[in-house]
């Protein structure tokens, strides 16, 4: 084994037992750990194709980036029926994927923290503690660039049914994010509390302030052949910010767990 490979392998052993991180949080915001990411794909570069398949399905992929495979020890509860988790991610103790969902390379998930049915955490993406993804909710990868900070999502935030969160979106603490919200870089949220519209950072980052409440919203063109016929475009609304009533609604049942 060349000393390449052995260096990826080492990489992925530390991201799995939650040693290092794609990304962490600083006193002045997330940094990216760039060279974690670049070892990562190193890892796409230096694998063979192999066959993965098991029973009767067919799978191929390289040979250096197969499911990772947990033991009970591990702490994490697995629910049958189709759950997929790629080597170099982590997931901490009392994590609940409900089937099926899949958590990609070098993201992190955080301690009781329910990933459930078809939801996807993208290649990167960091995870907070007690967060709830909810069922068929996409959690965006962001592998490259090297240097492109990925999704996060912080500690005790809410993510509805069928949302997309992607391009390096940031949602703060205890956030709430309806179902069927759709946030990019470039989607401007109208905060209704405030006033005015939440854009991108000087580093280029969507930030989701915590205790946000988001849901679907929309807001009339102003110029053009739409704005005479009255159309509207997708507009994310910050509604108010989290109070008890809000989180009495969004509590899982301590019975799930």
């Amino acid at each position: 084994m060349n000393n390449e490979l052995e260096r990826f392998y080492e990489v992925i052993r530390q991201l799995e037992a939650g040693e290092i991180r794609v990304a962490e949080k600083t006193e002045t915001g997330w940094k990216v750990n760039s060279w974690i990411k670049e070892v990562i794909l190193s890892g796409f570069r230096l694998g063979k194709m192999t066959d993965m398949s098991e029973g009767l399905f067919s799978f191929f992929d390289k040979d250096t980036l197969p499911p990772r495979r947990f033991s009970l020890e591990d702490g994490i509860r697995i629910v049958p029926g189709g759950t997929s988790v790629r080597r170099g991610a982590y997931l901490a103790p009392s994590v609940i994927m409900m089937p099926p969902s899949y958590v990609n390379i070098g993201a992190y998930i955080g301690e009781g923290s329910m990933v459930d049915s078809h939801a996807v955490v993208g290649s990167c993406a960091q995870v907070g503690k007690h967060v709830h993804l909810a069922a068929t909710c996409q959690i965006g990868g962001v592998l490259e660039p090297a240097g492109a900070l990925p999704v996060i999502i912080e500690d005790d935030a809410f993510i509805g049914g069928g949302c997309g969160i992607y391009e390096g979106t940031i949602i703060g603490e205890r956030a709430v994010i309806g179902s069927g919200v759709v946030i990019t870089r470039g989607t401007p949220v109208f905060d209704a509390v405030n006033g005015g519209y939440i854009r991108p950072n000087a580093d280029g980052q969507l930030v989701i302030p915590a205790g946000a409440v988001v849901v679907s919203g929309s807001r009339p063109m102003t110029k053009g052949p739409g704005a005479a016929e009255g159309i509207h475009v997708y507009t994310p609304v910050i509604i108010k910010y989290r109070d008890e009533k809000t989180d009495t609604s969004v509590v899982l049942e301590d019975a799930l767990r």
